[in-house]
């Protein structure tokens, strides 16, 4: 099956891009247009931080039902509905910080839709994509949350400037409804012709849900019944999986710290208009874009070339970005200028990317057949570390707007860079310990 002329599975990993792509335009429009509007209205930095983080209570909530219903409905499915039902939601509510109840069911509905959408993925990607071009494959479907983020942070603030902070609303529900129907005219099942090596490889047909009755075929040419119940037990005491859930979580706390409080410290820590920093306030989540891809094309090219096994892969590319990392987020509070600060924040967020082609990856290594559920355990540790990160993060700023009087010295933002730059340390040496590339789930 092909598209004029493409392969099938290119048109799939293209729009799973997109996909991402919107949602991060939607995850730091959000965040932009409620900060203008939130100080506007003089509301303190701890109830700002309550707000930002209401969309990860709804998020940690149906990252494993998502990839329950992904496994037993198709990812597809799941993943249409999600794109459904948060549209829906940013076409109707109102932006007003004073209607709190009303931001806050809204931003939950919002957070429960998304929470669907990366294990559903997974589950897509393992459906479509054979082994050998999985590494690339979810780092250009990733890659898009970053470019996402970048030309939200670009284009954005302007909107919010002339158009004012509903708009934001708007456009994010426009460009979900018209992914929707890309999705409903190009997306499918993989058939089986796409990949004849599906058994053996761990991807394919096989993966696809089964009705009851339904049967599939061995390597030796007979058939077997369905497959047995998820393995729930296994997958929560095994350490490979835990190695995966502490990375997501340290990655998911800076990269949510930074989404969700950047504006704030561009404005308030650093005395510079979002609206007035012209491209370079996007550099950070464009480093991303790039830096995701380029860790996607190394790890492929180390192991196809039989350079490094899978396993020693994922550990360098997670290790190198993880470390990079830290570095850049302790160092970034001390830099005083708009070009110290992005260039340490792109610094940071460009090298947690090229982490994601050790971590990001590995469900789809370890257990191609519960890529989903897989990820949806890992993604829920990571929107705890939104919930808990954001918050924080809001009551660390008025404690020391109390202790200092405002958020302009370094001081006051020096914990909310040193606590997720340890992070990265203490996650990256859980991953050295205990990670693998080997499939460990049959």
């Amino acid at each position: 099956m092909k598209a004029a002329g493409i392969p099938k599975r290119y048109v799939i990993v293209l729009l799973t891009f997109i996909s991402t792509c919107v949602c991060y335009i939607e995850r730091v429009g959000f965040s932009i247009a409620y900060t203008i509007a939130a100080d506007a209205a003089g509301v303190n930095q701890s109830s700002k931080g309550t707000i930002l983080s209401t969309f990860y209570y709804g998020y940690a909530c149906s990252q494993v039902p998502g990839g329950w219903a992904a496994q037993k409905i198709g990812g597809r499915r799941v993943l249409l509905l999600s794109f459904v039902l948060w549209s829906l939601t940013c076409a109707f509510v109102p932006l007003d910080p004073n209607r709190v109840v009303v931001l806050v069911v809204a931003r939950l509905l919002v957070g429960v839709a998304q929470g669907f959408i990366f294990p559903s993925i997974h589950t897509v990607l393992a459906q479509w994509v054979p082994p050998h071009e999985r590494s690339r494959s979810v780092s250009v479907t990733t890659s898009g949350m970053y470019l996402g983020a970048a030309a939200g942070m670009l284009v954005l603030p302007s909107l919010v400037k002339f158009k004012g902070p509903q708009s934001v609303f708007i456009v994010e529900a426009a460009l979900g409804v018209m992914w929707s129907l890309l999705w409903i005219r190009y997306a499918g099942d993989p058939p089986k012709s796409e990949h004849p090596k599906a058994t053996a490889a761990g991807f394919g047909e096989t993966l696809l849900p089964l009705r009851k009755n339904q049967k599939v075929k061995v390597e030796n040419g007979g058939s077997s019944a369905k497959p047995g119940s998820i393995p729930w037990k296994k997958i929560l005491f095994s350490l490979p999986v835990w190695a995966i859930v502490v990375n997501n979580f340290t990655f998911h706390y800076a990269l949510y710290v930074l989404m969700n409080w950047l504006p704030t410290y561009f404005e308030l820590g650093l005395q510079l208009s979002l609206q007035d920093m012209g491209t370079s306030k996007m550099m950070p989540y464009f480093n991303m874009f790039i830096f995701s891809n380029i860790g996607g094309v190394v790890a492929d090219h180390l192991i196809t070339r039989k350079i490094l096994s899978v396993t020693s892969t994922r550990k360098f590319l997670n290790t190198a970005g993880f470390l990079v990392a830290s570095v850049a987020l302790v160092a970034l509070p001390i830099f005083r200028s708009s070009g110290g600060a992005v260039f340490c924040s792109s610094v940071a967020l460009g090298f947690l990317a090229l982490g994601r082609a050790g971590f990001a990856v590995n469900h789809m290594d370890i257990a191609p057949r519960y890529a989903g559920i897989v990820m949806g355990v890992s993604n829920t540790a990571g929107t705890l570390a939104g919930i808990i990160g954001v918050e924080m993060t809001g009551q660390i700023l008025e404690a020391a707007k109390s202790s200092y009087g405002d958020l302009s010295t370094p001081a006051s933002w020096k914990y909310v860079f040193l606590i997720p730059g340890l992070l990265c340390v203490f996650s990256s040496a859980v991953f050295i310990l205990f990670s693998t590339g080997e499939r460990i789930f049959d």
